[in-house]
């Protein structure tokens, strides 16, 4: 079982980092292809191998359902290994594919936007990826449409985060393209502020409970 995830999750973050980070350092249908090639990545893989592991694809995603109470410490880290490792290989043929020079999708903050500003963005939008996959897809709420609604979920935040930090919502998206370009200084940005989206998003749905209502 820990074999089928670790694959699952290696693969599904490789894609991620391969087409999304891709698609920005290519830089084709601007903003908007960058923000439509992550989401749909995110459909994608969720139908695809959402059966497996649930398609985290993202170590903030992982922390966020251990947090929940949804998954353990130990489970978690076959996670955390896996998704790392993915994006880092993407990265690896990006650069091999692309070259170094092309930036390799790499997210980093704007010129105007400080590290606490970008820990505050990062945050933001983390909480809603992971909001969305708490109350959607393991509360079960979205039914069939859960890996539609949080791809859609990560695409709206890249439309208003890109601009200013890469609306990267994602460490190992991140990583992956910070190591190959020899550019880690704003990594604990992106680490430390979707972490703490992540530990926000399952505060809150442990708040309101996965049976509410609303009523």
């Amino acid at each position: 079982m820990q074999a089928r995830i670790f694959v699952a999750e290696l693969i599904g973050t490789f894609a991620l980092v391969f087409i999304g980070a891709g698609a920005g350092a290519l830089g084709i249908g601007g903003l908007v292809g960058v923000a439509l090639a992550h989401g749909l990545v995110i459909v994608s893989f969720a139908y695809a191998y959402g059966h497996i592991s649930g398609t985290h694809i993202n170590p903030a995603v992982t922390f966020g359902l251990v947090l929940a109470g949804v998954m353990s410490w130990t489970r978690a880290l076959v996670y955390w290994i896996a998704q790392f490792l993915g994006g880092i290989l993407a990265a690896a043929l990006l650069a091999f594919l692309l070259g170094v020079k092309s930036g390799l999708g790499a997210t980093v903050l704007a010129p105007n936007i400080s590290p606490l500003q970008g820990l505050v963005i990062e945050g933001v939008l983390t909480f809603f990826l992971v909001n969305t996959v708490l109350h959607a897809a393991v509360a079960g709420k979205a039914g069939n449409f859960a890996g539609l609604a949080i791809g859609m979920t990560l695409t709206l935040s890249i439309l208003m985060g890109g601009p200013l930090t890469g609306a990267s919502l994602n460490p190992a998206r991140t990583l992956g393209p910070a190591i190959l370009t020899s550019n880690l200084s704003e990594f604990w940005v992106y680490l430390a502020g979707t972490f703490a989206g992540a530990a926000v998003a399952a505060g809150v749905y442990k708040f309101l409970g996965s049976d509410a209502t609303g009523t």
